[in-house]
């Protein structure tokens, strides 16, 4: 796993240290363990835990913000990466929205160790698994919360306190926004990573993009090393409070997305 990773890591222009490449290795063999007990993912081959889970999650660091006044480069990650260790990530903090496996937000807290990271999940045995990775790979401010995100989302410890939310495969973006912009600040970031329907599911998205108070940052496409399937990072910034009406109850999204 560590040289694959390496390898594809340097090709998508990430340089990771033998500490980070440790903490990625051993991350794996703990998904694979508790793969046998609870479903965690289908994909399991090294050469694919690496490529489609690992680096597919640290393509979100294009579009962190890293201050109030620059970003990491939008279209080539390369650009950035050797001046990962020269910014500070310290203030920045993240929220991973039906973060399952914990993808992306483990794979963002090793590439940034300062990050505050919280990872919201609605099964709690997905949360076992996450706090045996959290405690296995030495991974300091990082919380567990147990919940749905339509009743978190209203929770005053929770609501519009992060810089960032992030969703990986969780729902369809209208469905998503509503799911995940009340987590986030004002002038921050919800960033969903999405696949072939991207562009369709932006489209459909936009009346609930402005009705819950965001507006579209970036739209960038993401190419992994030796995969030719389409793949895309959507930002929709925070431009104003989400009314007090959303989230809706658990299970309305999915039913009735906006």
């Amino acid at each position: 796993m560590i040289e694959l990773l390496r390898g594809y890591c340097l090709e998508f222009g990430l340089e990771l240290s033998e500490l980070q490449l440790r903490q990625f290795n051993r991350y794996y063999e703990l998904l694979l363990e508790w793969n046998e007990k609870i479903n965690l993912t289908a994909i399991t081959a090294p050469n694919e835990v690496a490529l489609k889970h690992f680096v597919d999650s640290l393509s979100v660091a294009q579009l962190l913000p890293f201050s109030n006044t620059s970003t990491v480069p939008k279209k080539n990650i390369s650009a950035f990466s050797f001046q990962l260790s020269a910014l500070n990530y310290s203030s920045l903090s993240l929220i991973d929205v039906g973060t399952g496996a914990g993808f992306p937000g483990i794979p963002l807290k090793i590439l940034f160790p300062s990050l505050k990271l919280t990872l919201l999940d609605s099964l709690n045995k997905r949360l076992k698994f996450l706090q045996a990775v959290v405690t296995e790979l030495a991974l300091s401010d990082v919380a567990l919360v147990h919940g749905r995100a339509e009743e978190i989302g209203r929770s005053s410890n929770h609501r519009e306190c992060y810089d960032v939310a992030t969703a990986r495969a969780v729902a369809r973006l209208n469905v998503l926004c509503e799911l995940c912009l009340p987590f986030v600040k004002k002038q921050g970031l919800f960033i969903a990573q999405k696949g072939a329907a991207a562009a369709d599911e932006l489209l459909e998205a936009g009346r609930a993009i402005a009705l819950l108070g965001g507006e579209l940052a970036q739209n960038i496409s993401v190419k992994l090393p030796g995969l030719d399937d389409s793949r895309a990072l959507i930002a929709i910034r925070k431009i104003k409070p989400t009314p007090s009406a959303y989230p809706r109850q658990a299970g309305t999204p999915e039913r009735k997305p906006l």
